[in-house]
């Protein structure tokens, strides 16, 4: 059985979490002048990335596999969530931080997106985890 892994650096997840943040603004932004399939489906992309992130960040010590389907879970539940078109939540859907948060309209494609989002921040995991073990290796 191996040793459990440290727990996470808060800061470094929140950190790269800032990063993507930025990223994903960026590309929704100027989406129109990139290549078209960048422009569509990058930023779903980029924001399931920053969900698994922040997840890694706030459950520093759970696994990295149950914090893939954390994310996945809270990234899905809110993309079925848009199924429900009441006036109140199209109200905070109407603004920017509802909108990129709730997101505003059910889109089968953002659940591919999301798994794919998901899956690199699981593989980032695993080589931050990979590099601090090496780290600890030749410092110890």
């Amino acid at each position: 059985m191996s040793p459990t892994p440290p727990p996470r650096s808060r800061r470094v997840y929140l950190a790269i979490a800032g990063v993507v943040l930025v990223l994903g603004w960026s590309v929704r932004t100027y989406s129109a002048t990139l290549p078209a399939p960048v422009g569509a489906y990058a930023p779903d992309t980029l924001w399931a990335l920053m969900v698994f992130l922040l997840v890694a960040a706030l459950i520093p010590r759970s696994s990295t596999a149950k914090t893939a389907a954390i994310a996945l879970a809270l990234a899905y539940g809110i993309e079925c969530s848009q199924l429900y078109q009441a006036a109140w939540i199209n109200e905070i859907r109407a603004t920017r931080m509802g909108g990129l948060v709730l997101g505003r309209g059910f889109l089968w494609r953002d659940l591919a997106c999301y798994a794919i989002g998901i899956a690199f921040g699981l593989l980032l995991s695993l080589w931050l985890e990979r590099q601090i073990q090496q780290e600890a290796m030749r410092n110890g």
